[in-house]
């Protein structure tokens, strides 16, 4: 078994380096597949001639590398973004809504882009059902808002409210 194993080392190798594949696809993670470039660099000797053990030291030195150098800069590359990108509820601040029933400093429902939240109005007055109002900020489960037209966009436009 060994004397085919030597014989048809890249069948060995093929074979790490899909079954290390494999396992990234599964953590997604980018640590297996970085190793699975071992394994892939490791084939490509078997197919320039070298010995066994050298086939071996090439895959821990290239996974090795790749683990050390590549990883964090791909890392850090996954996790840039524009700063402005807004998700889940951070993206609904600017946003415009319609008051469905009155909204003071203690209760009040507003429409938010088709879903009902509840509200609060820091103005110290009750905005009426049907008012158009801006949320600023999200506070847990609840929409601070202002009316339309006090209220900051924070540089975003107002989108529709899509009732």
């Amino acid at each position: 078994m060994f004397e085919w194993l030597f014989e048809n080392g890249w069948a060995l190798w093929l074979l790490v380096f899909l079954i290390l594949a494999g396992i990234e696809m599964l953590t997604l993670d980018l640590f297996f597949i970085l190793m699975s470039v071992g394994a892939f660099a490791a084939m490509i000797s078997y197919f320039l001639g070298a010995e066994f053990w050298l086939q071996i030291v090439i895959f821990c030195v290239v996974a090795l590398a790749m683990i050390l150098f590549v990883r964090p800069v791909a890392l850090r590359h996954l996790r840039l973004g524009p700063k402005d990108l807004r998700t889940n509820v951070d993206r609904l601040i600017g946003h415009a809504a319609v008051v469905v029933e009155p909204v003071n400093a203690e209760s009040g429902l507003v429409k938010i882009g088709g879903d009902t939240w509840s509200a609060r109005f820091r103005g110290g007055q009750t905005l009426a059902a049907g008012s158009n109002v801006v949320v600023t900020e999200i506070d847990g489960a609840t929409a601070i808002v202002t009316a339309e037209t006090a209220a900051p966009n924070h540089g975003y436009p107002a989108a529709s409210t899509g009732l």
